[in-house]
């Protein structure tokens, strides 16, 4: 009875611990609706989560299990992308439509990802037929495990201060513009958290106490310059990587850039103003809001602090920002070093971005060829073995056409070899900064300059000068470098933020597949993933990994 009584115990206790192990959940559910909003100050017809506009935010710790049930209650298919989460193994939740089947009206979809050691701040958004520009915007925050602790003490509070362009015009008025073959255009204001120069207080500060302020750009079109009146910033986080805690006056912010500072009250106790303006156009556009100190007296001076002036200025706060390599967390160190001299590049493709017009609309490329999305999922098409019928892999080439002069309107897919380092250029001919991010992994930003890249100008990288990301900024007549191992297999979407060339085609797609079809790479299938176009009556495959 003895014996028995132990391996009982054994059983359960090996059950208990079965079940702790397993990563914890956290659940939300999504009402996705019309409403009013008014950016601007004028009512117009917008998206909410939960009857709110900026969205209800994400909250996760490092290794959490994030499950967000969505009910689309829009007249129109919905879709999700979580910018800057990883996905690991799971570009079946990425929220592109090159890896889901939109969500149709008054149906429901659960998304299941897990967040893991990206510790900051992060944004999702709409995908699909420009609905970012009616909202359905929110702020992710991914917290660090007890274990690991972050470099600099806890804030007495955190705020988020979601900054963006906006259009007075209704997302199917600008979709409908960009179908036609014509631009969207400049936007017509800026708001920061869904209001523009509002009187009443977004937050309130105690004097003598630290804040963490998490800041993105979460707009369509425009760089924005943020600063906050009389107080420096200190500068701790972006896009999951810990920097050097530098001070700074102002900053900007690209679109789809997020950072986290710190902010010290220790000013005259009274309002100040939270200021953001366009960076890198001919007329600037400034919004404000109000920061209140706690029984603070007198109102915020109208004298704003400068923004600073060209593109230039920007590249160099670029490059100023440095990588915290004495923080606690995990931190990709390719090859065991972070000398790029010592990592053995296998690839080098150089991706050169283009506009013109196909029978007469507009259109943007990259490397000749503008990006269609097709009726069927390019993941779910080669998942089934019917990728063939949907697309083709490499349209384009390593390198670019000498010239650019016309598009070609196809799916534009590559392949990548999995766990190798690949280096990718990023040349910029245009006068328009651009922003690109690439889905499923953080990369080295290794160099940025203005000028034609060429091969030579490689031996001046080095990764002690680069932070590991997820969006990166090419600046006008100018290229940036970035390196990474595609060690995340899936079908992963590089575009550009910029949402007109996106939509237009300034997008493609990387398929990592795994040579071993091992589970330990890539999940399956999920049971509840949707299924649309040439495959929606197929008979659904037998799991591919083990």
């Amino acid at each position: 009875m003895a014996r028995g009584a132990i391996l009982a115990l054994m059983v359960c206790l090996m059950a208990t611990t079965a079940v702790r192990s397993e990563d914890p959940y956290v659940y939300y559910t999504w009402n996705v609706t019309y409403g009013t909003v008014a950016p601007l100050g004028i009512p117009q017809q917008g998206i909410l989560i939960n009857g709110l506009f900026p969205g209800p935010e994400i909250n996760g710790t490092s290794n959490n299990n994030i499950v967000i049930n969505v009910f689309n209650n829009l007249d129109e298919p919905l879709l999700f992308t979580w910018s800057g989460i990883q996905q690991r193994k799971n570009s079946w939740a990425d929220g592109t439509l090159g890896t889901q089947c939109p969500i149709p009206p008054g149906t429901n979809y659960t998304y299941k990802f897990q967040v893991k050691d990206q510790i900051g701040s992060y944004f999702y958004y709409p995908t699909t037929g420009l609905q970012r520009a009616a909202g359905g915007i929110g702020g992710i925050r991914v917290f660090s495990r007890l274990l690991i602790p972050v470099p600099y003490a806890d804030p007495a509070d955190e705020y988020w201060v979601l900054i963006g362009d906006w259009y007075g015009k209704s997302h199917t008025t600008l979709r409908q513009y960009l179908d036609s073959g014509r631009s969207i255009g400049r936007p017509d204001g800026i708001h920061i958290m869904g209001k523009s120069n509002s009187i009443e207080p977004l937050y309130t500060m105690e004097p003598g106490k630290t804040y963490k302020y998490r800041i993105c750009n979460v707009g369509l079109k425009e760089s924005l310059n943020f600063r906050i009146q009389g107080h420096p910033m200190k500068l701790v986080e972006m896009e999951g990587s810990h920097l050097v805690q530098n001070n700074y006056d102002s900053l900007d912010v690209h679109v789809g850039q997020c950072y986290t500072v710190l902010v010290t009250a220790d000013k005259e106790p009274r309002d100040y103003h939270l200021v953001a303006s366009t960076r890198f156009t001919q007329k600037v556009t400034t919004t404000t809001a109000i920061i209140r100190y706690k029984n603070g007296v007198g109102p915020a001076s109208p004298i704003l602090p400068p923004a600073p002036a060209g593109w230039v200025w920007s590249m160099n706060q670029l490059r100023s920002f440095r990588w915290n390599l004495t923080a606690s967390a995990a931190r990709p160190n390719p090859q065991g070093s972070y000398h790029y001299g010592l990592i053995n590049i296998t690839r080098t493709i150089k991706l050169v971005n283009s506009n013109s017009r196909v029978n007469g609309k507009l259109r943007y490329g990259i490397n000749g060829v503008s990006h269609v999305n097709p009726e069927t999922p390019l993941k779910l098409a080669e998942y089934y073995g019917v990728a063939d019928k949907v697309f083709k892999y490499n349209t384009i080439s390593d390198n670019p056409p000498a010239v650019i002069n016309d598009l070609t309107l196809a799916p534009n897919v590559i392949n990548a070899t999995f766990r190798t380092f690949i280096e990718i250029i990023l040349e910029n001919p245009t006068k328009c900064i651009q922003s690109y991010n690439l889905d499923g992994y953080s990369f080295f930003v290794t160099a940025v300059e203005p000028g034609r890249w060429t091969p030579e100008k490689r031996s001046t990288y080095n990764l002690l000068d680069a932070v590991s990301r997820h969006t990166v900024q090419v600046f006008p007549k100018a290229w940036a470098a970035i390196m990474l191992t595609f060690d995340n297999a899936g079908m992963w979407n590089l575009r550009s933020l910029q949402a007109e060339n996106n939509y237009l085609g300034q997008q493609l797609y990387i398929s990592v597949l795994s040579p071993e079809k091992s589970n330990r790479d890539e999940y399956n299938l999920p049971d509840n993933q949707l299924v649309c176009g040439i495959v929606k009556d197929l008979p659904r495959p037998a799991p591919k990994y083990n």
